[in-house]
């Protein structure tokens, strides 16, 4: 990465992203709350917030108790963007409401289930074309692949918890594409690497 996200931006992230979901839950319009080391901050340009960044937002619903880690977790919702055109603020407010309401595998989030779901949120790097498949590394790179009119992109953290190995982690790069396996290294085929910050309300992730 080419920056770091304080404690404080990443918490403001993660509060932007719930309450942006709660209000639209609640047909209200948001309240995002600022402290004033932040607000210096951003005023100055110093916050990643107000730069331009690429961003996902992941929903998971556990089955345990309301609001507490734990239990059994699955996948809610989850969208983002590539390349930012806007803050990363802004980015994530838009990527929480297109997870929560918009990702076309699940049904719009509910205000009942809210409660039992926790956020994780992924701000990435620029994207950088990968010249050789094997310099991927597992743990580190996120895959975003482009092939014959297709896409797909994997997060750096998904073949961690699934526990793949670089030649499934490229064999599932095209399956999320919709590609034939080692579309990857056929010609023609535009393979990019990206990092990811990646944090939540719990310290659990789940898969995307």
């Amino acid at each position: 990465m080419e920056f770091v996200l304080t404690a404080e931006e990443k918490s403001t992230l993660l509060a932007d992203a719930r309450e942006t979901i709660a209000a639209r839950l609640e047909n209200r319009s948001p309240r995002y709350h600022r402290g004033p080391e932040f607000t210096t901050a951003a005023a100055s340009g110093a916050s990643v917030l107000t730069k331009p960044c690429g961003a996902f937002v992941t929903i998971h619903k556990s089955a345990g108790e309301a609001g507490k880690p734990g239990g059994t977790r699955r996948l809610r919702g989850c969208i983002g963007r590539m390349i930012g055109t806007e803050s990363l603020e802004k980015t994530v407010r838009t990527m929480a409401l297109e997870a929560a309401f918009g990702d076309p595998r699940f049904p719009p989030l509910s205000a009942e289930e809210l409660p039992r779901c926790d956020i994780e949120i992924s701000v990435l790097s620029p994207m950088e074309k990968c010249p050789d498949p094997r310099q991927v590394k597992v743990g580190l790179h996120g895959l975003y692949l482009i092939y014959r009119g297709r896409s797909g992109v994997l997060l750096p953290q998904v073949p961690v918890e699934q526990g793949w190995n670089l030649d499934e982690y490229l064999d599932y790069i095209c399956v999320k594409a919709g590609v034939p396996s080692g579309s990857c290294e056929a010609p023609g085929a535009e393979l990019h690497t990206f990092t990811a910050v990646v944090f939540g309300e719990f310290p659990q992730a789940g898969s995307v």
